[in-house]
């Protein structure tokens, strides 16, 4: 089988993508089950501090906290390019390179829940 892999965007200018790691299962809904495709399931944040980047990603009312970490070797993207019908060969693949991963966001502690305060209602005094 022959793969063709092609990258035309050039090595700087390659779109540079993240993983994200997280313990445990992320489930959907029954009744959204097939409608996942440009679901938002969360916010991720970024903070600095002097000496590290920590990264924050909430879902829901759980909050879970993380860091980068470099990968050993870096992982490519790839999109399967559809063959033409007049192809001769039933063997060949032709894939296209659209990002490159180098990082990912390591969250492996267990989620804080968020609990938020019940909103007080100012009561005015009455005359």
């Amino acid at each position: 089988m022959e793969i063709k892999v092609k990258c035309n965007c050039g090595v700087e200018n390659c779109s540079e993508w993240a993983i994200l790691e997280l313990q445990g299962v992320v489930e959907s809904q029954p009744s959204i089950a097939n409608q996942i495709r440009g679901l938002e399931i969360g916010r991720l944040c970024c903070s600095s501090s002097s000496s590290q980047v920590n990264y924050t990603f909430t879902v829901g009312y759980h909050e879970l906290s993380g860091t980068k970490v470099s990968l050993k070797k870096p992982l490519l993207v790839l999109k399967k390019n559809k063959q033409e019908e007049g192809s001769v060969s039933n063997n060949e693949v032709d894939l296209e390179v659209i990002g490159i991963i180098r990082h990912k966001i390591l969250f492996k502690n267990r989620p804080k829940a968020i609990i938020s305060r019940p909103q007080v209602k100012d009561k005015k005094a009455s005359d």
